[in-house]
């Protein structure tokens, strides 16, 4: 996302490097990690320190940020889940996941691919374009990033979302009042519920666990 507010830590460097040292060992053409955790939790933090320390090794790894995939726009989103029902349609059905593979697609077969990349300042969705040429990694992050099929290592970040609402605070990204509430108690049930799918956790004090699924 365009104009994203970045808190990186040692911690989140200390992390990325171990998780670095893992993935060459697995290192093979066109692998994909996935990084998802609830809203605030240092999804895109993990991603641009992990990417930055892969490129210390010659790997070139592109950050896929997949909430820039909703389907519905910043700016209509608010009164869509409000009319709609926020503990009804807040979840994987709001990312347009047709688009999302393709770009995977694009990724394997070296294509040019063009995708939504929203600015957050203007809550305006732009258009940026990639060619995957030469592109030996993707990281994708989101809240539902684990949920994409053909991931190789899926990361999972193990803090909630009253952890979150702290973290938002202090990057003062959203607004926090009731709706703001209830979208991230909503995230909570969905984000936790992919956690089975993780092959790696990093817990709330930055622990690493590779688990062997």
């Amino acid at each position: 996302m365009l104009e994203d507010v970045l808190l990186i830590t040692d911690a989140d460097r200390q992390v990325a490097q171990v998780i670095c040292e893992e993935v060459l060992k697995r290192r093979r053409k066109k692998y994909i990690i996935a990084i998802s955790g609830e809203s605030g939790s240092g999804k895109s933090e993990l991603t641009n320190v992990l990417a930055k320390e892969l490129k210390k090794h010659g790997v070139v790894a592109k950050p896929l940020h997949i909430d820039n995939f909703y389907k519905t726009l910043p700016l209509e989103r608010t009164a869509w889940r409000t009319r709609n029902g926020i503990e009804h349609v807040v979840g994987y059905d709001e990312y347009d996941w047709e688009k999302i593979y393709t770009v995977l697609d694009d990724f394997r077969n070296d294509g040019i691919s063009t995708m939504p990349c929203v600015d957050l300042i203007t809550e305006h969705v732009d258009k940026l374009t990639t060619d995957f040429t030469g592109i030996e990694m993707l990281i994708i992050d989101g809240l539902y990033a684990i949920k994409t099929e053909g991931a190789d290592m899926r990361i999972y970040l193990e803090r909630t979302y009253q952890d979150s609402r702290k973290a938002q605070l202090l990057r003062g990204k959203e607004p926090q009042n009731e709706y703001r509430t209830r979208v991230l108690l909503q995230e909570h049930k969905m984000v936790t519920a992919l956690k089975e799918k993780a092959n790696v956790l990093v817990s709330k004090d930055y622990e690493v666990t590779f688990l062997t699924s």
